[in-house]
């Protein structure tokens, strides 16, 4: 309402106004994000769902996933220049950062620093793991694989 004029404002007109001075949060949904990976055998056997990305989501700054990895599945070592976090939700396996190895299981974080040589090898039953990376797009993050020789 208009106090001078006591007259009600066009209600559209207001809302659109404040939706361009703030941000909507996004929402996403893992079983609907496509199922990428498993192709290419230079990052092993591990597929993912990418979850929020600057080319696929309206987000900057962080992208977001779900890593899901068969019985014994594996990623293969490698680094890549941003900081990593892993958050464990199902499942079990190693996680191995510049060799040293790391339980993962659900509830378990890890902060792989930069550049950092880490792989993943699941256990029995495959594993399911969060990842992140501070980065507005995945296409940011490059992967250097370690030499397997």
């Amino acid at each position: 309402m208009d106090i001078e004029t006591g007259q009600v404002a066009d209600i559209g007109a207001l809302m659109a106004g404040m939706a361009g001075m703030m941000k909507l949060p996004v929402v996403a949904n893992a079983d609907h994000a496509p199922l990428e990976g498993g192709e290419n055998p230079a990052f092993g056997t591990v597929r993912w769902r990418t979850l929020f990305c600057g080319d696929r989501t309206q987000t900057s700054g962080m992208v977001m996933g779900v890593a899901e990895f068969g019985p014994e599945g594996t990623l293969l070592p490698h680094r890549h220049g941003p900081s990593e976090i892993y958050f464990g939700l199902w499942g079990e396996g190693v996680v191995t950062i510049d060799g040293m190895a790391h339980e993962m299981r659900p509830g378990v974080a890890l902060y792989i620093p930069e550049d950092a040589e880490h792989g993943t090898v699941a256990g029995p039953e495959g594993l399911r793991f969060l990842y992140v990376f501070p980065r507005d797009r995945f296409s940011d993050v490059v992967y250097r694989f370690s030499d397997a020789g």
